[in-house]
């Protein structure tokens, strides 16, 4: 797997007023934007070739990262206008940018973590797979959203992780999709009805800066 795909075309209201004038992948965490943390751990994972979605100040991240070569990676840009198309359509909409055949290393631009992304690289996959998920522990205040049962990802009435925004994501999982605007979740919830994504729980360092607290207590960290 040398393929990955950041997501980073979010508005980042939460953070605002500073995501007002900078865009949530280029706020700062230790000194670092977001985004620099993401790429260097990509290439250290080996990936080679990363695409960013990207719609809100979309010209200063194209700005900042370029084509990618400081990091020893090959960048390229899927671009969706004013409006972002959530995170399903994004992927969808970049899929002409994406390998048909295989998985990709799909990343929220705003996760913060240790998760070794290098062990992605090997996981086995079967004939049949759409996903793999890392899950984690939810924040507090954070709600939960999946199960993990025989390594396979369900639903639960109570469930007790919650997705980490760090995955392994087959094309065919939003391939055919009709919206131009759409969820990744429905589609992970179709292929779990069929018994196609899998999954594993991360206990390590993990934190999603999406309110002000949690990038102040990363930056406290």
């Amino acid at each position: 797997m040398r393929h990955a795909m950041i997501l980073a075309a979010g508005r980042g209201s939460r953070l605002r007023p500073w995501t007002d004038t900078t865009p949530k992948p280029l706020i700062e965490v230790c000194g670092r934007p977001l985004i620099d943390w993401r790429l260097s751990a990509l290439a250290q994972a080996g990936i080679g070739d990363v695409v960013i979605n990207v719609a809100w100040l979309a010209d200063q991240i194209r700005s900042y990262v370029a084509d990618g070569a400081r990091w020893g990676l090959r960048v390229r840009y899927s671009d969706e206008g004013e409006a972002a198309l959530e995170t399903g359509g994004g992927i969808a909409n970049a899929l002409p940018l994406l390998p048909a055949d295989e998985p990709v290393l799909v990343c929220n631009a705003d996760v913060w973590s240790d998760f070794p992304l290098a062990r992605l690289a090997t996981l086995d996959w079967p004939a049949g797979r759409l996903a793999h998920l890392v899950l984690v522990p939810p924040l507090p205040g954070m709600r939960a959203d999946f199960d993990l049962v025989d390594g396979q990802v369900v639903d639960a009435a109570i469930p007790p992780w919650t997705f980490s925004g760090i995955s392994l994501i087959h094309p065919a999982l939003v391939a055919g999709w009709q919206a131009r605007a759409f969820a990744l979740a429905p589609c992970l919830r179709r292929a779990m009805a069929q018994s196609a994504v899998s999954g594993e729980v991360y206990d390590g360092v993990w934190s999603d800066i999406g309110t002000p607290e949690r990038l102040a207590e990363v930056n406290h960290r």
